[in-house]
């Protein structure tokens, strides 16, 4: 009984390893380039499994499909969608100020990642893992339904000073904003469409709270804040130790819609980075309002071009080939 034990055990690594291959495989033929159909051959039911665990997550808190989108883009925007903001140490890029207590979801990464490592050992990538948590963020969110291209690999290291430098913060100014995007290979309409992800979620009083200062009944430090959102947010920051949240999209917190875009009309936009899409002074914003008004008035354009959008982000200087590794473990180097 114990042979026959062993032996299923070596049969099952054996399988385990003809699956990795497969992938390794699809790897050389894909040059560099990512697919739409990277685990067709090497773990089919990629989706599914990250599709079930996402959708059990947001049915205990809705507000997760956020936190994964917004963990996507953290990752992206330094080192490239290379998985390094899952990675713990001294370097963590959770460490961060734009990261520290702020985000969250790495539990429910570890989840599918877990799941996935039962399916297909060693071969999804925690990127990936992103790229995928994602997507199923938005889609059980009412958002659109877009092919995430797949075959990433992780990176082998964190890089804290680059989350510190790379990630824009609110209080910046849109042309700011705009190179930024620029220097990541997006254009203006990604800044507008991707901020568009603010239609979920939710941020902390510290992020907005510049906003509220010297407010009155009768006036406020930022002229572009509806004078009632003001007076309830600063009930609801006063005296608190940051760590208070609002809705970014007040009145469609957790629907993927248009309505962002809608706010930012009638000044009701939470963040300054926000906001300052359709009140901004700088020459690029005159291009953001533009824009702020097509979306807001076209909710089918928003929702097709947030996900050609999330596509060409996902692109952002991916490892492929031999490049990187598949993490068996999103916190740690193998």
């Amino acid at each position: 009984m114990g042979r026959n034990s062993s032996c299923r055990e070596t049969n099952a690594l054996v399988a385990a390893l003809l699956v990795a291959a497969l992938c390794l495989g699809a790897a050389a033929v894909a040059r560099g380039q990512l697919t739409d159909d990277f685990y067709d051959d090497c773990c089919p039911q990629v989706e599914d499994i990250v599709k079930a665990r996402v959708f059990a997550a947001m049915k205990a808190e809705a507000r997760m499909g956020a936190s994964l989108l917004r963990l996507h883009f953290h990752d992206c925007f330094v080192n490239g969608c290379d998985g390094s903001i899952l990675l713990d140490g001294s370097n963590s890029e959770k460490l961060a100020a734009p990261n520290l207590n702020s985000a969250r979801g790495y539990e429910v990464v570890d989840a599918i990642k877990a799941d996935l490592e039962k399916a297909c050992p060693g071969v999804v990538s925690c990127a990936d893992v992103l790229a995928l948590a994602a997507k199923y963020g938005v889609l059980l969110s009412g958002g659109p339904d877009y092919d995430v291209l797949l075959g990433r690999r992780d990176g082998l290291v964190a890089n804290q000073s680059g989350a510190n430098s790379n990630l824009p913060a609110p209080s910046f100014s849109i042309g700011t904003i705009v190179q930024m995007f620029k220097d990541m290979g997006l254009n203006t309409t990604d800044v507008v469409v991707l901020s568009g992800a603010h239609t979920i979620g939710r941020a902390r009083c510290a992020l907005f709270s510049n906003r509220l200062s010297n407010f009155s009944a009768a006036s406020s430090v930022d002229p572009t804040l509806d004078a009632s959102l003001a007076s309830s947010l600063q009930s609801l920051c006063r005296g608190g130790d940051g760590n208070q949240t609002a809705a970014l999209d007040a009145g469609s917190a957790d629907a993927f819609d248009n309505h962002y875009f809608q706010n930012l009309l009638n000044q009701k936009g939470l963040l300054s980075s926000d906001q300052g899409l359709f009140s901004g002074a700088d020459a690029d914003a005159n291009a953001t309002k533009a824009l702020v008004r097509a979306y807001s008035a076209d909710p089918e354009r928003f929702l097709c071009d947030f996900g050609r959008s999330m596509v060409k982000m996902g692109n952002i200087r991916p490892l492929t080939g031999s490049v990187g590794q598949i993490r068996r473990n999103c916190r740690a180097v193998n």
